[in-house]
C-alpha cells in the first residue's frame, strides 16, 4: 500500500470513530431500533419499552439497560418523555 492510500484510510477509520462516539452520546441502540434523546422527537417510556424490552434496573423515572459491557442509563421527565440516555 503506497503512503497516500494508507493517510486516506486512517483519515476515514477516524472521521466513522469520532461520528460512531458522537452519534452514540444521547441514543441507544435496541436491536434495529435507535432510541435517542434528541428534543426533536423524543421517546416515551411505551415506546422505550416496546423496542428494548425492561429495563435491567428501575429507579423512578431512571431506568437503566445493561447489554454486554455496556451499560446505558435513560432517564425520563415526569410526563414519560425521555429526556437524558447517559
Amino acid at each position: 500500500m503506497n503512503k497516500n492510500l494508507k493517510l486516506i484510510i486512517a483519515s476515514i477509520l477516524i472521521s466513522i470513530v469520532i461520528t460512531e462516539s458522537a452519534i452514540a452520546r444521547g441514543s441507544m441502540r435496541c436491536g434495529t431500533h435507535m432510541i435517542t434523546s434528541n428534543p426533536a422527537g423524543p421517546s416515551g417510556k411505551y415506546e422505550v419499552l416496546k423496542r428494548c424490552g425492561e429495563p435491567t434496573e428501575r429507579y423512578g423515572d431512571t431506568w437503566i439497560y445493561k447489554k454486554g459491557s455496556l451499560t446505558h442509563t435513560l432517564e425520563f421527565s415526569s410526563n414519560g418523555q425521555l429526556k437524558n440516555i447517559f
